[in-house]
């Protein structure tokens, strides 16, 4: 099994690139050029919601595909948008909402809301890396986590966020060692154990969370070589084809990289 921080420096290592690699691929090119050549025709929420192919790329973009058929819970983030604190999306504990309803903002920017680079460029922008970290998962799903948490890492202010997001509380049990049934548990409780484990003021300084990021990845591989072990499944087919399992431990960095290559189909 090749390491997830591997896979994830060789992505993060020149970001700009891999995305440049994503938003190239047909599919995503194709998409990405409908959004842009039309959402500056959409003037209300109406007709944003009325466009199936609009509306689901920009809920792609803000990770909140899973709610794409919401659309009435999204009219209410929408129309009352962010200006009021006591606004639908200020008071929900999912940050996703209120980024959602600041980049279309229809209540303070009314037929212009979809002109703003947040709603262009910055969507597309989203769109790409959402795209990325999905593809990426496809192969290796902590690697999407770890990109993932890397993103979003920056805007965690309180342990209830992360609790919050499903994706962030699996990379920060297994970065903790926490079995994933403690989930089940009082929500203040699971909050209060996190900030006693972990100073969220760290995850404003990247080299930090590079760090909580790389511990994730070793808990992350350590957990799936256990359970490949468990199930019989601990050898890997590419490493049986150069000799067995074994000879992992004196393969150079040279082998490494062309089984990184064909992983990923390059």
């Amino acid at each position: 099994m090749l390491s997830t921080i591997a896979d994830y420096t060789r992505l993060t290592k020149d970001m700009g690139k891999s995305l440049t690699q994503v938003a190239a691929q047909p599919d995503v090119s194709r998409d990405t050029d409908y959004f842009l050549s039309h959402i500056g025709n959409v003037k209300t929420i109406d007709d944003f919601l009325k466009d199936y192919r609009l509306y689901s790329y920009a809920m792609k973009a803000f990770g909140l595909s899973d709610m794409t058929y919401a659309k009435a819970f999204m009219r209410k983030v929408l129309t009352e948008g962010v200006s009021d604190p006591k606004s639908f999306a200020n008071k929900l504990t999912d940050t996703r909402y209120r980024q959602f309803a600041a980049a279309f903002n229809f209540a303070a920017l009314g037929d212009k809301a979809t002109q703003t680079a947040a709603a262009t460029s910055g969507t597309a922008t989203q769109y790409v890396t959402q795209t990325m970290e999905e593809k990426a998962g496809d192969q290796n799903e902590g690697l999407r986590l770890a990109l993932y948490f890397t993103r979003k890492a920056s805007t965690i202010s309180t342990s209830y966020q992360i609790l919050a997001d499903k994706a962030m509380t699996q990379v920060v049990q297994t970065a903790l060692g926490l079995p994933s049934t403690i989930s089940a548990a009082d929500i203040d409780a699971q909050a209060k154990l996190i900030t006693s484990k972990i100073d969220l003021t760290d995850f404003q300084d990247p080299a930090k969370v590079t760090k909580f990021v790389q511990r994730f990845a070793a808990m992350w591989d350590a957990t799936q070589a256990q359970n490949d072990i468990n199930n019989g499944t601990s050898t890997n087919s590419a490493l049986v084809l150069i000799g067995g399992a074994s000879s992992m431990a004196g393969m150079d960095t040279d082998m490494l990289t062309k089984l990184q290559s064909i992983r990923f189909g390059r």
